[in-house]
């Protein structure tokens, strides 16, 4: 079940200590350190998985032509990241003309690391949500052969749009998710904990079967971690993207002014 905005049995309730299960930011300004100071909130940052690559042996079993797609859907660093290894380690060049699609434009950004920005083709989404990668794609899919690089836990959103708008596409699976030991971490007593990936919530239930909420409130970014869940059976309060919250810093700010009023 999503709460938008509170209900009664959160109303009023003091938020001080805030769980993000992702790695700690970089820089000291992260907008996340902006919102601990301005609320006087603790964040703490733990992932609760890490990201093993497949190794290009296990790859090549997959027998897809990574040369053989003119398009490429990115809905993570960490799928970019795996691309261009696999890439570098099959001595594989990508063509200049390959066309991006990113979920966001911060993945979009990402790919400065790998790829000259301006000469390529990068398109993305304007809120982070499906519905506008599938609009971008939309316009450019006429003769293109997608790849959608990803994990064993792809999102079957992506792959019935591309099915069902008659695309041809495949999916190489370049990395895998394996949960962390965080039942350390949850000894602490959080009033929100925010997840970003379907694996994160699953990491929290293999480490606590038993899992209860006990007040504590969740956020979920991506539609995909939302129903991860509510399929878990638990509550969720903070939803984001929304086209009022396109971060989860964004969709935390709403909700701890929701809170005050």
């Amino acid at each position: 079940m999503v709460k938008n905005g509170h209900s009664k049995n959160v109303a009023g309730k003091a938020i001080t200590k805030i769980l993000i299960t992702q790695p700690r930011p970089d820089s000291e300004k992260s907008p996340y350190f902006e919102l601990g100071k301005k609320y006087n909130i603790n964040l703490d940052f733990h992932p609760f998985i890490r990201v093993e690559g497949i190794p290009s042996k296990e790859f090549r079993k997959q027998k897809i032509e990574i040369g053989n797609y003119s398009a490429v859907i990115f809905t993570s660093r960490n799928a970019i990241d795996h691309f261009f290894r696999i890439c570098e380690e099959m001595k594989i060049t990508v063509s200049q003309d390959t066309k991006y699609f990113c979920i966001t434009e911060a993945v979009a950004l990402y790919l400065q690391k790998f790829i000259l920005y301006r000469k390529r083709k990068v398109f993305y989404g304007a809120d982070g949500s499906n519905k506008n990668l599938f609009d971008v794609i939309n316009k450019h899919k006429e003769n293109e052969k997608f790849l959608y690089p990803c994990s064993e836990s792809l999102d079957n959103e992506i792959t019935s749009w591309l099915k069902n708008h008659n695309c041809e596409y495949a999916t190489p699976v370049l990395y895998k998710t394996v949960s962390n030991d965080v039942t350390g971490v949850l000894k602490t007593e959080y009033d929100i904990i925010c997840f970003f990936t379907p694996s994160g919530v699953k990491s929290l239930i293999e480490n606590m079967p038993k899992y209860k909420q006990n007040g504590t409130l969740l956020g979920a970014f991506g539609t995909n971690t939302v129903r991860a869940i509510e399929e878990a059976g638990l509550t969720l309060h903070i939803k984001a993207p929304e086209p009022q919250a396109p971060s989860m810093v964004a969709a935390l700010e709403r909700f701890l002014i929701s809170l005050r009023k």
